[in-house]
């Protein structure tokens, strides 16, 4: 079990996420970020709040739903621009 990956992202005043297949984009006060997301994890936004779901329960599935979770976390931090500038 994931639990980082279950951990829902709140999405602070002025940051978007864009989802265009596997491409996610985030865009805030401070500048842009982009990721491609493996295949087997899927992103939802609603009501200000990203959650990251995996297909399957595959060891590389579990693994990959943790990473990508904290690599949009970070992204979201820092485009919001509580955590470290955009250089």
């Amino acid at each position: 079990m994931s639990r980082i990956g279950k951990a829902p992202i709140p999405l602070p005043e002025g940051v978007t996420i864009d989802v265009k297949g596997a491409d996610v984009t985030v865009t805030g006060p401070r500048g842009t970020l982009s990721h491609t997301m493996p295949e087997v994890v899927s992103i939802s936004i609603e009501d200000g709040v990203a959650s990251l779901a995996r297909a399957n329960d595959e060891r590389q599935s579990r693994a990959l739903h943790g990473l990508t979770r904290s690599l949009v976390a970070n992204m979201v931090q820092r485009a919001d621009g509580t955590w470290g500038a955009i250089d």
